[in-house]
């Protein structure tokens, strides 16, 4: 990823302070009052801001929404951070504070459905998001704009083989739960207060027949209405608060 467009992403890449950014580039139509944090951010960093029409704009995000502001970013990102976004599995597993919550996702190709899924990991407290290698969507400027600048925040790693990564969580004392439609097991009869990563299957065949196999348990959503699936970004959503809602409960009782 060599650019971020939209104003909230830029501002959040400025805040989270990850990656280094050589310029913005602002549209002269953007309203200034719109602006006043994003120029106090870049200038804090010394960020050269350079404005341009904002067809030249259109012509560099190739059709996205930029808002009229648009981040380049330098060949490399501070603090040990790949350009890529890309955190080093191992590496992540070892730096986990606390209670391990981790989200595997298995061949989510849509990017729209993979930005919306890391904008509700970071707001639910996720310690890591682990894609595979093949068949998935990366993190791309679309990712980035669609998660509203959670891309800055969240730790992600792409890995070769998920059922590899399992059997690694295994030896590690991580529960693994797969979610899946028609399954018996209730969402909310899981304890998820454990250390726990939770799979979510692709937008179209669910959760791959291997990767299931590897999980410790499978749980699905029951749906009340005439169509039987939710997006998987919302089902993600449902799953990953319901976690939250117990581990809060859990830590009052403690």
């Amino acid at each position: 990823m060599n650019f971020i467009y939209g104003l909230v992403p830029v501002v959040e890449a400025l805040r989270a302070g990850r990656r280094t950014i050589s310029k913005i580039v602002i549209a002269t139509s953007v309203q200034p009052s719109r602006l006043n944090e994003l120029i106090q951010l870049a200038r804090g960093q010394k960020v050269t801001l350079e404005r341009r029409d904002r067809r030249d704009l259109d012509e560099f995000a190739k059709g996205g929404n930029h808002q009229g502001v648009i981040a380049l970013l330098s060949g490399s990102d501070v603090g040990g951070r790949k350009t890529a976004g890309y955190f080093d599995a191992e590496e992540l597993l070892d730096n986990i504070a606390g209670t391990p919550f981790l989200v595997l996702l298995d061949c989510i190709e849509d990017p729209h459905n993979l930005g919306a899924i890391l904008r509700t990991c970071e707001c639910a407290g996720v310690d890591g998001i682990f894609l595979p290698e093949h068949r998935s969507a990366g993190l791309t400027e679309t990712v980035a704009k669609i998660s509203a600048g959670a891309i800055e925040y969240v730790k992600v790693s792409k890995v070769t083989n998920l059922v590899t990564l399992i059997n690694d969580l295994k030896q590690r004392g991580i529960y693994v739960v797969g979610v899946e439609g028609g399954m018996e097991t209730v969402y909310t009869e899981v304890d998820m207060t454990v250390p726990l990563a939770l799979v979510m299957g692709s937008e179209g065949k669910g959760v791959r027949r291997l990767v299931k196999e590897k999980c410790d348990a499978l749980i699905s959503i029951p749906m009340l209405g005439k169509i039987n699936s939710l997006n998987v970004s919302v089902a993600t959503g449902v799953v990953l608060f319901e976690a939250q809602r117990q581990r809060a409960g859990k830590a009052k009782t403690a």
